[in-house]
């Protein structure tokens, strides 16, 4: 049959769509590890995921996570780093070690052939990597000289400052990095936190893209066959302790002509019934190039290139933040702005069509992250590291599909009250 070209594809309404996440196969591996994998991808490409207790939260000192997330690929007993190297690169693979706020998260991509010869190597480093002295000296300088170059751009301290503002400064949320404390790291105390806290007995184990029992099996003949220690990992409680004083303005280039404006709360997690409607709201308010934040603040004002707002939901509390660059010329008539479309969303509900706009965005983006077998790992893994289920997907479908322009106004007279808001200006 041949296609007709003259005639249009039908254009539907994202809001019509039915949303089901591809399932995901949960089994044990030979010693008790935990492993997630999903079969849904059509090259012979797979990321594995190792998800350790390692973030911030955990760290004895500052700058540690990072330092032992930074470091993990800079030697074994087997390999030195310049080996590592070599052989990532000759079979065409990529490993990546990141440390956020909770987890710290090994991340493999390879082609599914090259898994066997691989997965020892990436063992090795989970198990045995060593931290040569000289490696933390390089490591320390470096991340000495990137702090120091980021210090001169205002939008670096203010994410700093509104943080620490929001959480305090020794909360795992509100820490940051400080030259004189990255000059006191040690070896001993990374390898200590490396011992302690990138435990296989403690890791999940997620695997995504061209995936079969062949592949399950590579992994659990390396991984699944050494008996393991378990070393108990105790999540300690971090209290917030929010400054009292909520307006900042910090000078950090005299000369400059830029400034950078964060306006901020603090917010509950994905747990809290508010978070699914607030991801709405917060959508329609900054959360996209068609808010209302963008549609007043650059469009019609020119005050800026971008502005938006976003939610950071992190397992032991979450923030709300507004972050924009301004020409210090008009960054007091940006906050003014900002604070009158918050009263907007408060006294006023969102138009209908608006409102459509926006649910048809954010389910759009569903349909992107189910199309791809490494996004739909990616949900997954959210999900079962917030202790979800798929009920959890759907219920947010849900509310993103029928909540209404009475139910977000509530919702922002709850959350949008200006004197809530820290605001921090850094020049």
């Amino acid at each position: 049959m041949t296609t007709n070209r003259t005639t249009p594809p039908a254009i539907h309404d994202a809001v019509e769509f039915e949303y089901k996440l591809p399932a995901i196969n949960s089994e044990i591996l030979d010693n008790g590890i935990p492993l997630y994998w999903l079969d849904a991808g059509v090259q012979d490409v797979v990321q594995i995921d190792w998800i350790f207790p390692a973030g911030l939260w955990y760290e004895s000192g500052p700058s540690i996570a990072h330092a032992a997330a930074g470091l993990l690929k800079s030697g074994t007993s087997k390999y030195t780093s310049g080996q590592i190297s070599e052989a990532l690169e000759f079979y065409g693979a990529q490993l990546k070690v990141a440390a956020g706020n909770d987890f710290a998260t090994v991340t493999l991509y390879s082609l599914s052939k090259h898994l066997p010869a691989l997965l020892p190597i990436v063992y090795d480093i989970i198990t045995d990597s060593t931290f040569p002295e000289n490696e933390v000296e390089i490591h320390k300088r470096n991340a000495i000289q990137k702090l120091l170059v980021n210090l001169r751009q205002c939008e670096f301290v203010a994410n700093q400052q509104i943080d620490a503002f929001l959480f305090g400064e020794k909360h795992p949320y509100g820490r940051y990095s400080r030259k004189e404390l990255m000059e006191n790291l040690v070896r001993a105390d990374i390898l200590r936190f490396y011992k302690s806290n990138y435990t296989l007995a403690n890791a999940k184990i997620f695997m995504g893209g061209k995936v079969s029992k062949t592949e399950v099996k590579y992994l659990n003949d390396v991984f699944g066959k050494t008996e393991l220690e378990k070393i108990s990992i105790v999540r300690d409680t971090h209290a917030i302790s929010s400054v009292p004083e909520k307006i900042h303005r910090i000078t950090n280039d005299p000369n400059g002509v830029q400034g950078a404006i964060r306006l901020g709360r603090l917010f509950p997690n994905r747990h809290h019934p508010d978070y699914t409607p607030m991801v709405v709201l917060n959508t329609l308010f900054g959360g996209y190039f068609g808010s209302r934040l963008m549609s007043n603040i650059r469009e019609d004002k020119g005050y800026t290139y971008g502005i938006y707002s976003s939610l950071s939901p992190e397992i032991g509390g979450g923030s709300m933040i507004i972050h924009t660059e301004t020409g210090t010329a008009v960054i007091d008539g940006a906050i003014t702005e900002i604070h009158r479309e918050m009263e907007l969303l408060c006294n006023e509900p969102a138009d209908a069509e608006e409102l459509l706009l926006v649910k048809n965005y954010l389910l759009g983006g569903l349909l992107g992250d189910l199309d791809g077998p490494f996004q739909i790992l990616q949900r997954w893994r959210s999900l079962i590291l917030n202790g979800f289920t798929e009920e959890q997907f759907n219920n947010n479908v849900r509310i993103y599909k029928t909540i209404t322009p009475a139910e977000l106004q509530a919702l922002a007279q709850k959350y949008y009250n200006t004197k809530d808001f820290y605001e921090v200006v850094v020049v």
